[in-house]
């Protein structure tokens, strides 16, 4: 399913809405280009969630650990990773089936580390403000509810 964003802050509202219907163990893989929207997604999402706090992008750090929220929210971004073996290393390779929501930002960089099951979620600008999002299951990831994702956005609106 499609959805069109014409700001950062609705990129916001699509991401929160999504949240609504996250499970535990719930794996987003983000693909999009730089200053493409992934962290306002993602921003958007630990508001939905319930984390409170500011979410940057764990760009230095590799993974910023959110767990305040409905549930824990691991934002990894794999961007600097010179070698996906340091996520073994690190153990970072766990918090994938730990409870909670991860997201992915540049998953390229290590695809061997990526469960087989995830929702992908594309962001393509189509101009200075705008953007499509994607959301696709991938590996049997289960069905969204696209009404009713569709009917949250549209009363934040």
């Amino acid at each position: 399913m499609t959805f069109e964003s014409n700001s950062a802050a609705c990129t916001q509202r699509i991401g929160a809405a999504l949240a609504a219907q996250l499970q535990p163990d719930d794996v987003l893989v983000m693909l999009g280009d730089m200053g493409a929207g992934k962290s306002e997604f993602t921003r958007g999402l630990a508001r939905g969630l319930g984390v409170s706090g500011y979410v940057t992008s764990p760009t230095f750090t590799i993974l910023q650990v959110h767990d305040s929220g409905r549930l824990p929210l691991y934002h990894f971004d794999w961007y600097r990773l010179s070698d996906p073996e340091e996520l073994y290393e690190l153990s970072m390779d766990e918090y994938l089936q730990n409870g909670g929501v991860a997201v992915i930002e540049w998953p390229s960089r290590a695809e061997e580390a990526v469960p087989e099951t995830y929702l992908e979620v594309e962001l393509c600008p189509t101009g200075d403000d705008t953007r499509l999002i994607t959301l696709t299951p991938v590996g049997g990831f289960r069905t969204l509810d696209e009404e009713t994702l569709r009917s949250a956005i549209d009363e934040r609106n």
